[in-house]
């Protein structure tokens, strides 16, 4: 309680288990992706079938399509990322394979900002 007698603000009861999903999810996305592209399944259409396991898991495991999308969004661009930079081989430099990931960061913060402007 505050010196007003109204309660004192904190953070939403809500935030600790989203935060909780969103870093379950990145850290699933990048074992999945190191593992898929070094020592399970390497080359095979197989390795999205644990990969999918997991999206689906998030998704069934989430309380709301907003967190759902979050965390989704953290697995799967944790285990994007992963996957590439664990299969990197050296043909071209690492540079070349990281500006795709750039691009959708500024995509997603161009789709962040037409949302707000949408709603009422």
């Amino acid at each position: 309680m505050t010196t007003a007698g109204r309660p004192a603000r904190t953070a939403p009861a809500g935030l600790r288990p989203l935060v909780l999903l969103v870093v379950l999810g990145v850290v699933l996305g990048v074992v999945l992706g190191v593992s898929g592209a070094k020592y399970l399944l390497v080359g095979s259409a197989l390795s999205l079938l644990p990969w999918g396991l997991v999206a689906a898991l998030i998704g069934y495991t989430s309380p709301s399509r907003a967190r759902t999308t979050l965390a989704a969004s953290g697995y799967a661009f944790a285990l994007a990322f992963a996957f590439m930079i664990a299969g990197y081989q050296g043909q071209a430099p690492i540079t070349h394979r990281l500006p795709p990931f750039a691009l959708l960061a500024l995509a997603g913060h161009a789709i962040k900002g037409r949302g707000r402007r949408l709603a009422p």
